[in-house]
């Protein structure tokens, strides 16, 4: 029985290494990869005329994530006059190889020589402010002459969807400068001034979670967390005064239907250990439920301020 299992084993093997088909082979230096790499340059400067040397009077570009059965390319000319306009785009237009990547030439026994690139780009667009920073993946493939006759691109199309969607003016919601939710954010720093914490809390979920510029990014604190904090805090310093700046504004938006209440603050404290009278400025950011709670606090403020001789 083992023979048999050794002998099966061994045929598996011969057969598995038996499908394999070589179908060409790869280069790390290659004259196509210097041709793309000095088209992908005069592309970024907008150079044409120096970009259309490299292309094939057939040429077509693709983009490769259109799911378009009857999709036809963008032919040479209208490819041209989009290299033309970038530098009216775009400006401070960088292109490098992806951080760890570097390009392929490929010379493939039926379809000829292909260069795949994985590159990064990085631009502002001129006219909406919008930044490009975002990773490319290329195909390139060149016809008997050296000439490059197709392009394939591959890239997160989200950014220039954003681009597109700035070119016009957008209403996203409506500005209220007085409204219940910013009632409930006023009562409860009014609470807080007097030390009245448990109105305070019942303005916030049980699961509100908290974010502050002097926490680590990505983290934040709990309600239980936050009412810890808070008591050290107050054994700390007398809160004279919690005195709204300006006035709050409530938004209520349409793209993720969020509800916030933004708002202004100067806290004017006594600390007690010496009798210091100290103001810390502050701006808060409050998203609201649509049972009116407070689900998430976002607090600018520093807190050394505090720490004053």
């Amino acid at each position: 029985m083992k023979k048999v299992t050794i002998l099966s084993f061994i045929l598996f093997m011969a057969y598995g290494y038996s499908q394999k088909k070589k179908n060409g082979n790869i280069y790390l230096e290659h004259p196509a990869l210097e041709m793309v790499d000095q088209m992908q340059q005069a592309w970024m400067a907008g150079d044409d005329a120096k970009v259309a040397n490299f292309l094939s009077d057939d040429f077509k570009s693709y983009y490769g994530s259109n799911v378009n059965k009857d999709r036809k390319g963008q032919d040479k000319e209208a490819f041209l006059k989009q290299v033309k306009s970038l530098p009216e785009m775009l400006s401070y237009v960088s292109l490098k190889p992806t951080e760890g990547a570097y390009p392929d030439a490929i010379e493939y026994k039926e379809s000829g020589t292909w260069v795949q690139t994985w590159d990064h780009m990085k631009a502002i667009h001129n006219k909406t402010g919008v930044k490009l920073d975002m990773p490319f993946h290329r195909l390139y493939k060149l016809d008997d002459d050296g000439k490059i006759n197709t392009l394939i691109n591959y890239y997160e199309n989200r950014m220039f969807w954003e681009i597109g969607e700035s070119q016009t003016d957008r209403k996203n919601g409506t500005i209220y400068n007085h409204h219940d939710n910013i009632n409930s954010v006023r009562r409860m720093m009014g609470a807080f001034e007097n030390s009245d914490f448990e109105t305070a809390y019942s303005f916030l979920d049980e699961d509100c979670r908290f974010i502050s510029l002097e926490l680590p990014e990505g983290e934040t604190m709990d309600l239980q967390q936050i009412k810890k904090r808070n008591e050290g805090i107050w054994q700390a310093y007398e809160f004279n005064s919690i005195d709204v700046i300006g006035y709050p504004d409530y938004l209520e938006y349409d793209l993720g239907d969020a509800k916030v209440v933004q708002s202004w603050w100067k806290f004017r404290l006594t600390r007690k250990s010496d009798g210091k009278k100290l103001t810390l400025p502050a701006m808060y950011i409050h998203d609201f439920n649509d049972e009116g709670k407070i689900v998430s606090s976002s607090a600018y403020l520093s807190t050394k301020i505090l720490d004053s001789k």
